[in-house]
C-alpha cells in the first residue's frame, strides 16, 4: 500500500484492536494593457521552479506525496502576490480593480497576516411549494480596503456554493480550486436533512470558503467577494449576469471537442504531474475506503457492546452470589462504551474528513489537467491550420500568438499552485494521522489505568479480561 497506507492505517487503529510562472505572462499582461514588456516587473515565485514530482510509481508516492516522517525545511511561501494573479489574467471573466491589485502585492519583509475570517454556521431549513432546502449563515470579518465594511452576514444555499466554484474555475482554469462536498446524499445517510448530514456538509462548506480565503489568488476574486458580501436580491441579480445558455452550451461543446482531440505532445513535467495525480488518487481512495470500513465496524461493535450492560444488570438480579461482580462488569462495559464513543468521535472529526477531502482533491486535479490540455489542444489546432493554410494566415498568426501567451500563463499558474497544494497536502495528512495516533495513545493509557485500579478484584478482572478478549477477537 505504500508508506501512507502503512503508517496511516497504523495510526487509525480502532481502540478495540491494534491497527496500529512568469516573464512571458507578465509580458502578455503588459501587452494587453499597452505597457512595455518589463512593466510588470518581478519574478514568479514558482514559474520556473522544477517539479519535485517523480515519473515512477510507488517510489514517487512514498518519497514525495506520502513522506510524512520528514519535515520540509524549504517550504515556499505563497502570499498575496500579483504573480499568480497575472498567470491567469488571460481570462476575461476575472474583473480586476486597481485597489484589489494593490492588496495583492506582498513585499518580502512584510509579515504574513491573515485579514479575512469566514465562519459558516446556523443551518436553516426553508420549505416552499416547490422545494425544500437548507441555507447557511456566512459571517465575514475583514480589514481589507476593497470591502465596504469590516463585517458582513449573508445566507447562502448549496447551489450558491456550486455557482462560486464554477466562477472560480472559469476565471482560473489551471489553479487548484478547493473541492466542495458531494451534492448527493452521503452513502449510508437515510435522510437528506438528517442533522448529521447537515452538520457534515456545514463543516465541509466552512473548509471550502476558508481554503479559498487562504489562497493567494482566489481570495481576491471579485465573484468571491460578492458571494461573501451581497445581500440576497443583489446576489441573485449578479448570478443572472454572464454568458447566456446558448453561449455556455457552445463553450461546453467546444471543450468536449478539444478534449476528444487531445494534445499531440504534453510537456514532460506535466506528464510527471499527471502520473503523480493518478497514483495519489489510487492511494488516497484506498485509504478512504479502509478508514470508512474501520469506522463502520467500530460502530457495529459499539452498538453490540451497548447491549451487554443491561443484560448483565438483569443477570445480576437472578444471581445473588454474582450480583456485585455482574454489576461491576456492567459498569466496566459502560465505561468501555463511553471511551469507544469518544475515540470514534475523534476519528470522524480528525481523520475521515481530511482523507475524503483529498479524494475530492484528486478529482479536482484531474479536471485541472484536463483544462490545461484543452488550452494546449486549441493552440495545436491553430498551428495545424496555419501549417495546412486552411484559413487566413495573418489572422491565424495573431490568434496563435495570443494562444501561446495563454498556454504559457496556464502552465505557469499550474506549476506554482501545484507546489503550494503539495505542501498543504503533506501537512494536512501528516497532521491528521499524528492527531489520530495521539488519540489512540491516550485511549490505551486510560484503559491501562482502569485495569490497574481493578487489580484488587480478581473476579472482576477475569470478567474484564474476557470482555477485552472478545473485543480484540471482534
Amino acid at each position: 500500500m505504500g508508506k501512507l497506507g502503512e503508517t496511516g492505517l497504523a495510526a487509525t487503529a480502532g481502540p478495540a484492536r491494534t491497527l496500529g510562472m512568469e516573464g512571458e505572462c507578465r509580458a502578455s499582461q503588459a501587452r494587453s494593457w499597452g505597457l512595455p514588456a518589463g512593466g510588470a516587473g518581478g519574478e514568479s515565485p514558482g514559474g520556473d521552479a522544477p517539479l519535485s514530482g517523480s515519473i515512477s510509481s510507488s517510489a514517487l508516492l512514498q518519497a514525495e506525496v506520502l513522506d510524512l516522517d520528514e519535515d520540509e525545511d524549504d517550504l515556499e511561501v505563497f502570499s498575496k502576490d500579483a504573480s499568480l494573479m497575472d498567470m491567469n489574467s488571460f481570462s476575461p471573466l476575472m474583473p480586476t480593480s486597481p485597489l484589489s491589485m494593490i492588496n495583492q502585492v506582498k513585499f518580502e519583509d512584510e509579515p504574513d497576516l491573515k485579514d479575512l475570517f469566514i465562519t459558516v454556521d446556523e443551518p436553516e431549513s426553508h420549505v416552499t411549494t416547490i422545494e425544500t432546502f437548507i441555507t447557511y449563515r456566512i459571517i465575514t470579518k475583514t480589514s481589507r480596503g476593497e470591502f465596504d465594511s469590516s463585517e458582513f452576514e449573508v445566507r447562502r444555499r448549496y447551489q450558491d456554493f456550486l455557482w462560486l466554484k464554477e466562477k472560480l474555475e472559469e476565471a482560473h482554469p489551471t489553479l487548484v480550486i478547493p473541492p466542495l462536498p458531494e451534492k448527493f446524499i452521503v452513502k449510508g445517510m437515510v435522510e437528506r436533512f438528517n442533522d448529521d448530514f447537515i452538520e457534515t456538509r456545514r463543516k465541509a462548506l466552512h473548509r471550502f470558503l476558508n481554503r479559498v480565503a487562504d489562497h493567494p489568488t482566489l481570495t481576491f476574486n471579485e465573484d468571491f467577494k460578492i458571494f461573501l458580501t451581497a445581500q440576497a436580491w443583489e446576489f441573485s441579480s449578479h448570478k443572472k449576469q454572464g454568458p447566456g445558455l446558448l453561449s455556455r452550451m457552445g463553450q461546453s461543446v467546444r471543450a468536449v471537442a478539444l478534449s476528444m482531440r487531445g494534445v499531440k505532445s504534453r510537456p514532460e513535467e506535466f506528464m510527471e504531474m499527471n502520473n503523480f495525480i493518478e497514483i495519489f488518487s489510487q492511494k488516497i481512495n484506498l485509504i478512504d475506503k479502509i478508514s470508512q470500513r474501520i469506522y463502520k465496524e467500530e460502530r457495529e461493535y459499539l452498538d453490540e457492546m451497548k447491549e451487554y450492560g443491561p443484560i448483565h444488570i438483569l443477570w445480576s438480579a437472578s444471581e445473588e452470589d454474582l450480583a456485585d461482580t455482574l454489576k461491576s462488569v456492567a459498569s466496566c462495559i459502560d465505561k468501555c462504551c463511553k471511551a469507544t464513543e469518544k475515540w470514534m468521535s475523534g476519528f470522524s472529526e480528525a481523520l475521515l474528513p481530511v482523507v475524503h477531502e483529498y479524494v475530492l482533491y484528486s478529482e479536482m486535479l484531474m479536471a485541472v489537467m484536463k483544462r490545461r490540455d484543452q488550452i494546449q489542444a486549441e493552440l495545436d489546432s491553430k498551428v495545424e491550420a496555419l501549417t495546412s493554410k486552411k484559413a487566413d494566415t495573418d489572422l491565424l498568426t495573431e490568434e496563435i500568438g495570443k494562444l501561446e501567451d495563454k498556454v504559457e500563463c496556464a502552465n505557469n499558474a499550474l506549476k506554482a499552485d501545484w507546489e503550494r497544494w503539495k505542501q498543504n497536502m503533506q501537512n494536512d495528512i501528516k497532521s491528521a494521522f499524528t492527531n489520530m495516533a495521539e488519540e489512540n495513545i491516550l485511549y490505551y493509557e486510560q484503559s491501562l489505568f482502569r485495569n490497574q485500579v481493578s487489580h484488587s478484584k480478581p473476579s472482576l478482572v477475569a470478567q474484564c479480561q474476557w470482555s477485552c478478549q472478545s473485543t480484540e477477537h471482534h
